[in-house]
């Protein structure tokens, strides 16, 4: 008789939730994949062709999902605007969830979900920041972590997707949380892992541009931005953030330290050719986000699977999503306003930095 599996569920079939279906479906051993559900008809008739064959149930609605036999967690996919009502159904439902990111675009509900997980320790509960899998990120993490480059003092991250004309991320704006929250929370989720969870915000400030989307102004957004994080302590996190990159996806980080520096995917390729021709040589980049990290997605699936079946700790503290929150949502406040905000070493917001 076989060892016992995970029987877990995915709400949500996008884009993002298809790659997670299929992800526990066919790549997490010890996973089963028992449960599916989305309101839109198009997902739904997806998975009745690529899941339903193999013994996976599909629903229409999340909460009579959430009543399948034996299901023991959920992946949450859905759109960002219900991440936090569906994940907080789930941990009253006594079920084990992994949320994609963000939580929510709202700091108040995203802590709301902190709260429903305190409320049941004995559940894990974890929002995916895939950087956090990706062997190159932990590669630069563990080098950090011994001291190779000193005390780590700056961190230069950035998310450029490329540029996508049919109109795609001004609809997305609307209910996106903002370029910040959206995009740079993979930025800010690392500046908290590499700096430590227990780093403290001093203060925020954000600036952009619509270089080739100028209706996001509609939704107070932007389509290139950069921000800058301060820190008690003395060390600093710059953003840039953009979605109009001409060659492909652009996701790099580089790790200043007092005694040297790491970078990571400084020079963004798709894999290991060189094109040589009559204009020179040239690499060709990944084309969108998941091109450059889908095995940290595999990674992801396997090991919070192994969370929950051999109740090990996770990978990553829950508050730690809340603070990106809060930090992503406070640099979309200062695009907005074009104010710095102050933090005190508590974490309260005050009026103006202490002299």
């Amino acid at each position: 008789m076989g060892a016992a599996k995970l029987k877990i569920a995915c709400a949500g079939l996008g884009r993002m939730g298809k790659r997670h279906a299929i992800n526990f479906l066919q790549r997490t051993p010890r996973a089963e994949l028992v449960a599916a559900s989305t309101p839109d008809e198009i997902e739904f008739q997806w998975a009745k062709l690529n899941l339903e064959p193999f013994g996976v149930q599909v629903y229409k609605d999340y909460d009579q999902m959430l009543k399948h036999e034996g299901l023991q967690a959920v992946i949450i996919a859905s759109v960002t605007t219900v991440h936090a009502e569906q994940t907080i159904k789930a941990i009253k439902a006594d079920l084990h969830v992994l949320c994609e990111k963000p939580l929510s675009t709202s700091v108040e509900i995203s802590q709301s979900v902190l709260e429903a997980a305190q409320n049941k320790p004995d559940l894990k509960v974890m929002c995916g920041f895939s950087r956090r899998f990706d062997t190159s990120y932990r590669d630069a993490w563990s080098k950090m972590d011994s001291g190779l480059i000193g005390r780590p003092s700056v961190l230069r991250s950035q998310t450029c997707d490329k540029l996508d004309p049919s109109g795609f991320f001004v609809a997305y704006a609307e209910f996106s949380g903002g370029i910040f929250v959206d995009c740079s929370i993979h930025d800010i989720d690392l500046a908290l892992w590499f700096f430590g969870q227990d780093c403290r915000v001093k203060s925020i400030v954000a600036s952009g541009i619509t270089a080739v989307q100028p209706v996001l102004r509609q939704h107070n957004d932007v389509d290139n931005g950069v921000g800058i994080i301060e820190f008690y302590g003395g060390q600093i996190a710059y953003l840039y953030c953009s979605r109009m990159m001409s060659a492909g996806q652009e996701d790099t980080t580089e790790i200043i330290g007092t005694d040297g520096k790491l970078t990571i995917n400084m020079q963004p390729q798709l894999n290991l050719v060189n094109i040589h021709g009559p204009t020179g040589i040239r690499r060709e980049a990944p084309t969108h986000y998941y091109d450059r990290f889908e095995q940290a997605f595999v990674c992801e699936a396997n090991e919070f699977t192994a969370c929950c079946l051999d109740n090990t700790k996770l990978p990553m503290k829950l508050a730690s999503a809340v603070q990106a929150v809060t930090i992503g949502s406070a640099l979309q406040e200062s695009l907005r306003t074009g104010h710095k905000i102050w933090f005190d070493e508590t974490g309260q917001r005050i009026a103006r930095a202490a002299l």
